[in-house]
């Protein structure tokens, strides 16, 4: 699932939380010469890119490109051999998964993971307690019942209303992708990477998952790595294109879908056809 924020605050976030919240108004996750080497592998040689809020950039490329090192790197679970990461103009490099999350960023995986044994409303309501808020949203009736009426919007949000009492184990594949980005959206982050969110879906459950991709879009960034190059091309206002650990190419996905080198190692010709 995404990032959940069990440790206790820490009062050496806060001026990093002081300054990311000072620069709202900027408002963009970036990442500048990015290199990650295990051993005498380079996973990432100088990658950089800038995520707006509001947007949705895709990574693309093929297997092995450096697609989840990056991610990992993003979103604090690899530290980079060289390289910066800034939220809001804050360099945030070293900060763990748990901290980036309480300054907004939060992320998916590429296998799903829910709370099988938990209802489909309580998972979203476990998130929702667990955000930057912490436990406070259980305290008093107001509050539960804050936690309530949001839990009831995100489920109407995904369509997964009328299951909101089913046992999260129980639902189809696709809809418990549904639910997992449901859940990471819960925090309310203001950006988002999500990790192949199309994944195994049967086709009839892509395009819900799409639908709510550009939904939460409208409230904060999105970095979405995906091999859909469909669900691409019908989400991502940017594209960058990944191989053997570099950027070959950035643009929008008609851009970058002609250019001979994306061709050449990614799409093939016939794909692009």
């Amino acid at each position: 699932m995404t990032t959940i924020l069990l440790d206790r605050p820490r009062l050496a976030a806060a001026p990093i939380a002081s300054a990311v919240a000072g620069r709202a108004a900027a408002s963009m996750l970036t990442a500048r010469n990015l290199a990650v080497r295990f051993a005498d592998f380079e996973a990432l040689r100088g990658v950089s890119l800038d995520l707006d809020a509001r947007a949705i950039h895709a990574v693309i490329g093929p297997n092995g490109a450096g697609k989840t090192t990056l991610f990992n790197v993003i979103s604090g679970f690899t530290k980079p051999s060289a390289g910066q990461v800034r939220l809001n103009g804050v360099d945030v490099t070293s900060v763990s998964p748990n901290r980036l999350a309480r300054l907004g960023l939060a992320r998916s995986f590429q296998i799903c993971s829910i709370f099988p044994n938990l209802s489909v409303a309580d998972n979203v309501g476990t998130a929702l307690a667990l955000n930057v808020r912490g436990l406070q949203l259980l305290c008093g009736r107001s509050r539960r019942d804050e936690n309530e009426a949001r839990v009831r919007h995100l489920l109407d949000q995904a369509g997964l209303a009328d299951e909101s009492k089913r046992r999260a184990a129980d639902l189809p594949y696709g809809r418990r992708r549904l639910l997992e980005i449901v859940t990471t959206i819960a925090i309310g982050p203001k950006f988002l990477l999500l990790d192949e969110p199309t994944a195994g879906l049967a086709r009839e459950d892509i395009a819900p998952v799409a639908a709510l991709i550009k939904t939460v879009a409208a409230t904060c960034g999105v970095l979405l790595v995906e091999h859909n190059l469909q669900v691409v091309k019908s989400l991502a206002t940017k594209v960058t294109v990944l191989a053997e650990g570099a950027v070959l190419c950035e643009g929008t996905y008609d851009d970058v879908a002609r250019d001979p080198r994306v061709i050449n190692a990614y799409i093939g010709a016939d794909r692009c056809a």
